[in-house]
């Protein structure tokens, strides 16, 4: 048993997982669970199996709990700690008050972010991108998602959706799974991995499978790998362009494949850099499956020590 003094929980409820993680008031991570999400079962038993996890936590370490931090898949309204709309994959997650329910089973504050707002939150506390003041976040998983990191604070805009450059147009025509067109998510990320190669090949296949097959030397597979890092290095160019941010990190399932992303995306900079001159600084992600969580985590510690301060 580990003895913490005081401790903040970070939790990232997924599609498929939820992991938790119990952190020292630095960040550093005492202890880690995870556990299957029951998305089809609805959100109280999504945050119920997420509070089961962070209750063994409790119990095998010694630690005062101060507060959680959640990043959940779907758009979410920070604020009032309640999910906006989310896909079809989850059950009656949309509407759902994360954060009332988990401050009435634990009797402490919790905070509710965005899952690419608390990967970057992650990444800019303890990951690859720590001590950086301007930073864009990029998840290239089953969607892509996005976020910014300004003067050394997450930038959420006054609505809530800066930094999702997945859903900018200009990349193309194919339909988006939002219902746009021509958007980043359409050539970078797994579902569009998976799809553009089924169109060059007739074959249906996973974007891992499509991976393998690029790692191989196919030339239909390292054709797609090759538009979706085109496509990533220009929404860099555009970030770069607008807000002058010059250093990016990238997550998700897709970038463990960076060895085939990388080299196009560094071609494609190489052949037209950014206006101000300033080399992109291209890193991927280094918390891994626990990025979400501890950007989840630093949330809450942020919070609280405003609180604290006040």
């Amino acid at each position: 048993m580990t003895h913490v003094a005081e401790a903040v929980a970070g939790v990232d409820i997924g599609g498929t997982s939820t992991q938790v993680v119990l952190c020292t008031e630095d960040l550093r991570v005492v202890d880690h669970a995870g556990v299957p999400t029951p998305a089809a079962e609805g959100g109280q038993a999504m945050v119920g199996a997420a509070l089961d996890a962070l209750r063994l936590l409790l119990d095998r370490n010694d630690a005062r709990l101060r507060g959680v931090g959640v990043g959940a898949a779907g758009l979410v309204d920070a604020r009032a700690g309640r999910i906006l709309a989310a896909t079809d994959s989850f059950r009656d997650w949309a509407g759902f008050a994360v954060t009332d329910a988990v401050e009435e089973a634990l009797g402490v504050p919790a905070f509710l972010d965005n899952d690419v707002n608390a990967f970057l939150r992650g990444e800019a506390a303890a990951g690859a991108v720590a001590g950086e003041s301007h930073v864009l976040g990029m998840t290239l998983g089953t969607g892509v998602g996005g976020a910014l990191w300004l003067d050394g604070a997450l930038y959420e805009g006054p609505h809530g959706g800066a930094g999702e450059i997945g859903h900018v147009p200009g990349f193309g025509d194919l339909p988006c799974t939002c219902g746009g067109r021509g958007h980043l998510e359409t050539l970078a990320s797994g579902r569009a991995i998976a799809a553009r190669y089924g169109e060059r090949t007739g074959r249906t296949v996973t974007a891992r499978v499509v991976a393998e097959a690029a790692t191989r030397g196919a030339p239909e597979a390292l054709a797609v790998y090759g538009a979706a890092g085109t496509a990533v290095a220009r929404a860099l160019l555009i970030t770069a362009g607008l807000l002058d941010v010059t250093t990016c990190v990238i997550g998700g399932g897709v970038s463990l494949s960076w060895d085939l992303l990388e080299r196009p995306i560094r071609t494609a900079l190489a052949d037209e850099p950014p206006v101000s001159g300033h080399p992109l600084r291209i890193l991927p992600a280094r918390l891994g499956g626990d990025a979400v969580a501890i950007g989840a985590a630093a949330r809450a510690q942020a919070e609280l020590g405003s609180v604290t301060r006040a």
